[in-house]
């Protein structure tokens, strides 16, 4: 499934401008929010029809292969959709008559579990923590009567003309007898309205089932029919996604609750088949569901056996067996996750159970993945994936620069930790780095950067640039650690490790200077002695007193936006004028003319070798160390490593 890169927008708000009366920010957005209410209320009202309906759609994902496979078989459509539904009917009838014999069981046995729960207690009150709550209960017991105020004594009542005893009338009252009308109504009430629920989910069912192709015709043209194929092969898998993700839950639900049913046989709890399918059942229910379903088990084991070792074999049977399947089994078998944030699953269980009650707890998180997935695949529908969706709502760079913005370094440090166990330092530097301060340069041009935020985000880069002084910039961390032998690169002659043999020259911008000292490291991770120049030290009025040193290379560094290469051109002059011998390279990163041609860059400024990146940069500079004076090829763009890293978290 492709991934829509989203667009890079300033993450700094513009400037306040005046906004007419007919466009301001509360008439934008009373529209949505008046939306929202009314489909929540729509929600809320027609629960009734809505809940079936949703039951049956879920189905329908559960049931489709079935179809399919059948249809593949030559049923025919009617055949497989009606083998289908009634598969499904009775296989729902068996596991309401069984539920029903176990608890009708259970029901049986009560008053034998009443007189273990009895002894048990009074056995508990004879041990050091019963007879202290004893103590605690009797103190507050002194303390809430002495607090009570005597109640007054009644008065004497005269003797002189006691009244006569009245005398006891005795009155019976009789019942009508229901008809049989009545009695049928009391009888059949409580399970009238689950008898319709279920009705109509099947009989949408069976609908949906028929008619899919049509729905999802008419599911393609409220999507958007401009594309037809696009959104047929969007529908289509999102489709399969779906239906494959709620057979893999419904068949690792069904085999943990056959795993608890066994565990529970082996050690002797009543009725394990009951307790199996209630496990199976409240695994579908978000974070409680787990709880719940050893709550039972756990109070019935104590119920039943004299001693505790029942109570203890059943805690240890979920603690052993909840964890494996949450945090090994449904991992390798749904890939990371559901697709939902852990957010938006709180969320969307709250949610669906303040409207639908404990059935909408049963459906929050299937119904929530059904519009994740749709918001994945259909672009109208894309703001339901950002809000509800696993994946970062900003990419990697944008990561970078809001966290530079916001100064803090320390989320800047683990958000490249990281990126970096699956990527190299320079790839992480171009790919991240580099692209965040264009968005910082293209910001400060358009003026919404002050300069404390300038200042924030240059320390910001500066600390990261420190910490990053111990890593191993040719390879990943998850690389370094599986070949920690592997061969190094061929060491630079002597003549170019004193400090200051390559100027890393920044240009006006106030990002230049970090930039500088990025590639100023990786060069000094190659043994390459670097040294970062300010602009201020190169300028028209401060050139005649600048030092060159023991400089051989000079790169000049600018993150040009608009208007920059007049300026490199000066500033390259002036430079060329104090280092006549020196190789000079122009690091053009992210320049508006960046997808100009060699020619056509070389015109504009005068270099030896011009690139467009940092990798190009360091490797430049490396053939020039070792003898190759001419152009260096432009290497590959590190997106191809820079792909494996995995989207990272906000």
């Amino acid at each position: 499934m492709a991934l829509r890169s989203p667009p890079k927008p300033s993450l700094v708000p513009p400037r306040p401008t005046r906004i007419a009366a007919a466009g301001t920010p509360t008439q934008a957005l009373t529209s949505p929010i008046i939306v929202a209410a009314l489909i929540m209320v729509g929600l809320y009202v027609g629960r009734d029809v809505l809940i079936p309906i949703a039951i049956a759609i879920l189905l329908s994902f559960v049931l489709g292969p079935l179809v399919n496979l059948l249809r593949r078989w030559h049923f025919g459509r009617f055949l497989s959709v009606a083998a289908s539904v009634l598969l499904a009917l009775g296989t729902a009838a068996a596991l309401a008559t069984l539920i029903g014999v176990q608890l009708a069981d259970i029901a049986k046995d009560v008053p034998r579990y009443r007189s273990t729960i009895e002894r048990k207690i009074e056995g508990l009150n004879d041990t050091p923590a019963g007879r202290l709550a004893g103590y605690v209960a009797s103190i507050g017991r002194t303390m809430h009567e002495s607090h009570e105020e005597p109640k007054p004594e009644p008065k004497p009542e005269s003797r002189a003309n006691p009244a006569p005893p009245e005398k006891a009338i005795l009155v019976e009252l009789k019942e009508r007898v229901p008809g049989p009308v009545t009695l049928a109504g009391t009888l059949l009430s409580p399970i009238l309205h689950p008898l319709a629920t279920i009705g109509i989910v099947f009989v949408v069912l069976l609908f949906l089932l028929m008619q899919r192709e049509d729905l999802r015709d008419r599911m393609i043209r409220l999507a958007g029919s401009s594309d037809l194929h696009r959104t047929t092969v969007a529908m289509d898998d999102a489709a399969k996604r779906l239906s494959r993700y709620f057979l893999v839950q419904l068949g690792l639900n069904a085999s943990f609750g056959l795993v608890v049913g066994v565990g529970l046989y082996v050690l002797g709890v009543p009725n394990p088949v009951l307790w199996g399918i209630f496990s199976a059942l409240m695994r579908f229910v978000p974070y409680v569901g787990a709880f719940v379903s050893a709550l039972f088990p756990l109070a019935l084991a104590a119920a039943i056996d004299p001693g505790w070792s029942m109570v203890i074999g059943t805690l240890i049977l979920f603690l052993i067996l909840e964890p494996l399947v949450g945090h090994f089994i449904e991992p390798m078998l749904y890939g990371q996750s559901t697709g939902m944030s852990p957010f938006a699953v709180l969320v969307s269980a709250l949610f669906w159970t303040w409207l639908w009650g404990p059935v909408g707890l049963l459906l929050s998180t299937p119904l929530t993945v059904c519009l994740v997935v749709l918001g994945r695949h259909v672009d109208k529908l894309e703001f339901l994936d950002v809000l509800f969706g696993d994946r970062p709502a900003l990419t990697p760079v944008e990561n970078f620069y809001q966290r530079i913005l916001a100064d803090d370094p320390e989320e800047a440090q683990e958000h490249a930790d990281l990126i970096l166990k699956t990527c190299s330092l320079t790839a992480y530097y171009d790919e991240v780095v580099v692209k965040g301060l264009e968005l910082a340069a293209r910001d400060a041009a358009r003026g919404v950067l002050t300069t404390e935020q300038k200042n924030d985000i240059r320390a910001s880069v500066g600390g990261l640039v420190e910490e990053m002084a111990d890593r191993d910039d040719l390879r990943s961390e998850t690389e370094a650690k599986a070949d920690p032998d592997a061969p190094r690169p061929d060491p630079v002659p002597e003549a170019w490790r004193p400090a200051g043999t390559v100027l890393c020259v920044a240009g006006r911008s106030f990002v230049d200077e970090s930039a500088c000292a990025i590639l100023a490291q990786l060069l000094a991770k190659r043994g390459i002695g670097a040294r970062v120049v300010p602009f201020a030290d190169v300028a028209r009025a401060r050139i005649g007193a600048f030092d060159p040193g023991p400089a051989r290379l000079v790169c000049i560094v600018s993150m040009a936006i608009s208007g920059e290469p007049t300026h490199l051109r000066r500033l390259a002059e002036r430079l060329r004028r104090k280092l006549p011998g020196a190789c000079f390279v122009l690091g053009l990163w992210q320049a508006d003319d960046a997808g100009l041609d060699e020619a056509t860059r070389r015109r504009a400024v005068d270099a030896d070798i011009h690139v467009s990146s940092l990798r190009a940069a360091v490797e430049a500079v490396v053939a020039a160390a070792h003898g190759t004076r001419g152009p260096a090829a432009e290497a590959p763009k590190p997106e191809t490593e820079f792909a494996r890293v995995q989207p990272m978290p906000v």
